[in-house]
């Protein structure tokens, strides 16, 4: 499929003012010749017009100008493809773009698949695997920490640090293999030290990455809270306040919320996603039964909870109920309506017990504690200060399995190695784990996985 040349709209459908739709393979410059004509006396036709340079002109089909159009030309291999490629800016909206597009596959191009010019840059060695799902992220990015973590993988940070632990495991296995090719020659006990160290250090490596699983997931896909309470707590009026503006329906007519509601929030540059759920209790209605329903599947799935108390009555059964039931979630007690008398004290019995840390006072009327909110939501759910460096290597599930697997195999080598087991045995393990460690960049793929990966990413990429 190398040998097709595919087209694309690259920007996301709609109205604007701009859109643009990019052609990538040996036939993009002949394609594009077919379907420009350039428009005053400097302009060139694509394939006459030289590198990295924009044409002006007009897209003509059977006869008819379909718009007024900016190509840019870039050819071969300095190309995010490496394959020649023209990306035409043409005016934006569903028609204009769609026509532009058209004439391009009546002249002889294919309708690119999802993530098919990415997928291009990878087999034609632009970017390696790890850096193509960045491109993704980058896309996907919901605050600046993730856009940031993007872009220290798209530049090769993490996949320095891959490679250089897959040549490790190389190096060990290539001094396995020698030993193997002559059984009469034991290994020196001075070169099984430094084997087993190298094995070691690999081991300590795998484990320091895959410490940032959870914080790379975060960062990628955000982290789930659910707002519970009984009903008029200010559920709504909370989630409004950390989005910054209304987004829920606020009343003071309980089981005014209906449904959930799910918006993502950048709370101290983490992507959280909160959910906004019916007022637990016992329904007046099919529908209000509907809404608790979907409320409680909302709770199985949340990292952790926000239970929100009305801090001016004392606590209820209901209250007492809701404390015990969801025990075994994380959560901070948000004690809201401060700006009024005080009637509400939690029981220190409850697990986990209120402390200064997960109980927050606020006032969705005024605001009042929200940023307090916000710092204890971030403590809960990334330890520490977020560093630079720390972004650099952030890994996603995909690389998670394979270090886990690369990492349970070089044990195996290591154990086995000091056992003094047969060579072929430590050999095969090496093996395994150097291929795992392979898959994250790519060096060892199947079309399944390539498949698996790229077909997650938006036609146009």
């Amino acid at each position: 499929m190398l040998d097709d040349t595919i087209a694309a709209v690259a920007t996301p459908l709609g109205e604007g003012g701009l859109a643009v739709v990019r052609i990538s393979g040996p036939q993009a410059l002949a394609i594009a010749d077919k379907s420009f004509l350039p428009a005053g006396k400097n302009s060139l036709k694509p394939s006459l017009a030289p590198t990295h340079t924009i044409q002006y002109g007009k897209i003509v089909r059977a006869g008819n100008v379909v718009d007024e159009v900016l190509i840019a030309i870039l050819r071969a291999p300095r190309t995010f493809t490496r394959e020649d490629t023209v990306e035409i800016s043409c005016h934006g909206g569903l028609l204009p773009a769609k026509l532009v597009l058209d004439t391009l596959l009546e002249k002889g191009a294919r309708m690119a698949e999802p993530g098919e010019f990415t997928r291009r840059a990878f087999l034609n060695g632009r970017i390696d695997l790890a850096q193509a799902e960045a491109v993704a992220d980058l896309i996907h990015s919901r605050t600046e920490l993730a856009l940031a973590a993007a872009n220290e993988q798209l530049a090769g940070k993490l996949s320095q640090r891959i490679n250089q632990l897959r040549d490790d495991l190389m190096l060990s296995l290539t001094h396995v293999e020698a030993h193997i090719d002559f059984p009469d020659e034991d290994i020196a006990p001075d070169t099984k030290d430094k084997l087993l160290q190298r094995l070691e250090n690999g081991i300590a490596f795998m484990d320091e990455l895959l410490r940032t699983a959870n914080e790379g997931q975060i960062l990628r896909r955000g982290i789930r809270a659910a707002i519970i309470g009984r009903p008029n707590a200010g559920k709504s009026s909370l989630l409004n306040q950390l989005l910054g503006h209304d987004r829920a329906i606020v009343s003071p007519i309980a089981g005014t919320t209906r449904d959930t509601i799910e918006e993502t929030a950048n709370i101290r540059g983490l992507p959280v996603v909160f959910i906004d759920t019916a007022g637990l209790r016992e329904a007046g209605d099919e529908i209000e039964i509907e809404g608790i329903r979907r409320s409680r599947e909302s709770l199985a799935k949340a990292e952790f909870i926000l239970h929100v108390l009305d801090a001016s009555e004392p606590l209820t059964g209901a209250d007492e109920k809701y404390l015990t039931e969801f025990a075994d979630k994380k959560r901070i007690f948000v004690l809201n309506k401060t700006d009024l008398p005080l009637k509400l004290e939690l029981p220190k019995a409850f697990s986990p017990p209120p402390t200064a840390h997960n109980v927050v006072n606020v006032c969705c009327l005024s605001g009042q504690g929200i940023e307090a909110l916000k710092d204890a939501i971030k403590n809960l759910i990334w330890t520490g200060e977020i560093k630079a460096e720390m972004l650099q290597v952030t890994i996603n599930s995909r690389h998670q399995d394979a270090l886990n697997r690369a990492r349970i195999t070089t044990r195996h080598a290591a154990d086995a190695m000091r056992a003094n087991v047969t060579l072929e045995l430590i050999a095969m393990d090496l093996r395994i784990a150097a291929n795992a460690v392979g898959e994250i960049v790519g060096k060892t793929t199947t079309e399944d996985l390539l498949d698996s990966i790229f077909s997650t990413f938006c036609i146009g990429k």
